[in-house]
């Protein structure tokens, strides 16, 4: 149960991060504020070491992860691409990532609750996850 559990948060997490790079890099373009930018960037780099931990854990269980849900990360790239259509505001893209934060966080607490007999180092990940992605919606409240 601890191993599959373990692995079964791990995943979560593999996509998890996935989706916030994705994201991230979905809105990048649009932003114009250099503070804005560096707060994105800093969450984006740290997304990916964060990934590498996964990625390195996962091999430990030899299992290869898992992308995030396609009709999720469509229907994000969709409502990104036309609400920047729309209005390609730092406000906007705040909104945006804003919003992806605290699905992120919903979902990966629910995923830390369901895989409860998940290993300590699995969860310290997802609770490093959730840290960050807390701490990006708090540091773009200015721009929204």
């Amino acid at each position: 149960m601890i191993e599959q559990d373990t692995i079964k948060l791990l995943r979560e997490c593999d996509a998890g991060v996935k989706m916030g790079v994705s994201s991230i890099d979905d809105v990048l373009d649009a932003v114009h504020s250099k503070e804005l930018k560096e707060y994105l960037t800093r969450c984006r780099n740290e997304h990916v070491k964060l990934n590498d931990e996964v990625q390195a854990a996962l091999k430990r269980f030899h299992d290869d992860g898992k992308d995030p849900n396609p009709i999720a990360k469509g229907m994000s790239w969709l409502k990104t691409n036309v609400k920047l259509a729309a209005d390609e505001s730092d406000e906007t893209v705040a909104d945006l990532m804003t919003d992806g934060c605290n699905m992120g966080v919903k979902s990966l607490n629910k995923y830390l609750n369901e895989y409860e007999a998940a290993d300590e180092s699995a969860k310290d990940i997802a609770k490093r996850l959730i840290r960050l992605e807390e701490k990006l919606a708090v540091d773009i409240r200015k721009y929204l």
